[in-house]
Parts: C-alpha cells; structure tokens; sequence
C-alpha cells in the first residue's frame, strides 16, 4: 500500500485498483481494512483502531483518498464534501476526440438499485440528481483515437464521470459497465489530485498521485499529457 502522507489526524494512501473502499457483499478485502490492519502494526495498538471513512473510489478506480484517523477528523472533512470544498480531479482515457477543448457536463443522473447501473435522465423524472463536471484535453491520440482528460468533480453522484461521457459516446477505455473499449482491462478513470483544509491546522493541502505508465496509461506519459499535469501542480 502506498502512503503518500500521514499524521495524528489523517492518513491519505493510493487506492489500489479492483479494492472496494469499504467492505461489500463479496466480502473481499477493502481499503478500510487494510489501513486499520496496517496502523494496528504500526503502532502496536489492541483492540480496535478508529479509521472514518469520508469519500469513496468505485472499485475499478484507482488514486488518491483520505482517511480520518479520529472522529472530529471525520466529522470535518465531511462538513468539506458537504460544502464542496473538498475538491477532487480526475484523469481519464476515454473513446474518440472531444468536441472543445474545455466543457462542463450539466445532467441529471438516476441510479437504477437493481443493477447498480446510473443513467441520465430528464430532470423531472423521480429521484434524479444533478450532476457537474468540468473536463479539460490533455492529449489525443490519433492512432487509437482515444481522448486524455483532466476532471474536476462538482458534484460526487454514482458513477457519475462514467455515465456523463459514456451518455456523448466517449466511453471511458475498460469501461465495459458502460460501453468503453478494452473489455477486459482496467478502467483508465484515476483520482489523480485531492484538496483539502487540513482538520486541524486549516491549512490546505494537496495531493498528487499519477498511474503507472502501463497499459493504455502509457499515452498520458507519451502525448505530453504529463507536462500539463506538472505546469499545475
């Protein structure tokens, strides 16, 4: 597992890809666990440790998330994700050239319970959610005909990047859920980029993990994609 940092108030790790975030019917091992078992061994705590859970990564999704090592921990970075200043950007692979160079994505959402799917939907149909985004080209690659994108998430619903590009034909690459190319393989949606107000000392920090550069991750590394990543950091 790796941390990319750590105090007495918050511990924030790289998700590893096909681990759910928490425990699930399947009963596999999840994020959660591995860090509670993880800070047990580290400083030989009995008993059970507290870890707050304050956002989750779908299982197929890899990066960065954070975890609240104690309860007032917890309870403010949720009031965060409830103000929207707890800021999350994505970096994604997906089908076909994009229209612009820069867009927001306004739909609503409804999720179907039954086959965990989402959908987009009219406004007035029951239960729908409003879903934002905005995206930015990093690259494209002719030969493939796959589009690299930065995501900046306004609002966190279900499946939410996945069904807004996949709903104009640019299914995410290993998507098969919704439609995407490279069935088979992993899913190239990461969280590459978490901001925060630190709990206790206010102050804001960021946190940057990239992908390994395999699979089709290896054109964010081959079309300059990177180097945009870098001027913003």
């Amino acid at each position: 597992m790796k941390i990319l940092y750590e105090d007495n108030h918050i511990i924030v790790v790289e998700k590893i890809v096909n681990i759910p975030s928490q425990s699930d019917k399947t009963g596999d091992k999840d994020m959660l666990t591995l860090i509670k078992e993880y800070l047990k061994e580290k400083y030989q705590k009995p008993g059970n440790v507290y870890l707050g859970l304050v956002h989750r990564l779908d299982r197929p999704v890899g990066g960065v998330m954070v975890f609240a090592k104690t309860s007032k921990s917890a309870s403010r970075l949720s009031e965060e994700v409830r103000n929207k200043t707890f800021k999350k950007e994505y970096l994604v692979i997906c089908n076909g050239k994009m229209e612009k160079e820069k867009d927001t994505l306004v739909d609503y959402l409804w999720k179907d319970e039954k086959t965990n799917t989402s959908y987009v939907v009219k406004p007035t149909k029951k239960n729908a959610k409003e879903a934002v985004l905005d995206y930015e080209v990093l690259g494209y690659n002719e030969k493939e005909n796959l589009s690299i994108l930065r995501i900046n998430l306004h609002t966190g619903r279900h499946h939410q990047i996945r069904v807004q590009l996949s709903s104009r034909m640019h299914a995410i690459y290993g998507d098969s859920k919704y439609h995407g190319r490279g069935a088979g393989t992993d899913i190239c949606l990461w969280a590459y980029k978490l901001t925060i107000v630190h709990p206790t000392t206010k102050e804001e920090m960021s946190f940057i993990d990239l992908p390994e550069p395999k699979g089709m991750w290896k054109l964010l590394y081959e079309n300059g994609a990177q180097d945009k990543i870098n001027e913003t950091k």
